[in-house]
């Protein structure tokens, strides 16, 4: 399979930069996929599972927030405040995190302190999911 350039940059570290022969980015509207010679595009990046292989390699997943995906001559470019890969994630401090939230959900606060508790409680699941997706795996 032919290939093309990717970067995968978080907002304190690269994540990973380099060949990759298919990419499946979760978006708003569904999951998108990149493969080499994809048309130019500009895409919101939802939080979710990414996928992408790397030449001669099985898929890898990662653990993305939201962000930005940019597509232009050939190379991809993704922005995202965070990318985890499965084994940087500690289950027992992620599930403690999505448990903190569900019991503040059910607490009197703003519309504001609620909705940003459902989006911490949504990143703590997608965390999880990665996390369990990678250990079916191994």
């Amino acid at each position: 399979m032919e290939s093309f350039q990717v970067d995968i940059l978080a907002a304190d570290h690269t994540f990973y930069s380099g060949p990759c022969v298919s990419l499946i980015v979760p978006t708003p509207h569904g999951m998108y996929g990149v493969m080499a010679r994809h048309s130019n595009m500009i895409a919101s990046v939802a939080p979710g599972e990414l996928k992408y292989t790397l030449p001669g390699e099985a898929p890898r997943i990662a653990a993305v927030s939201s962000g930005l995906i940019k597509v232009e001559d050939g190379r991809a470019l993704i922005l995202v405040e965070t990318a985890e890969r499965p084994e940087e994630i500690d289950r027992n401090r992620a599930q403690r995190t999505a448990d903190a939230a569900r019991e503040a959900m059910l607490q009197k606060m703003s519309r504001r302190e609620y909705l940003q508790t459902q989006a911490q409680l949504a990143r703590t699941i997608i965390r999880l999911r990665v996390k369990s997706h990678a250990e079916r795996l191994d």
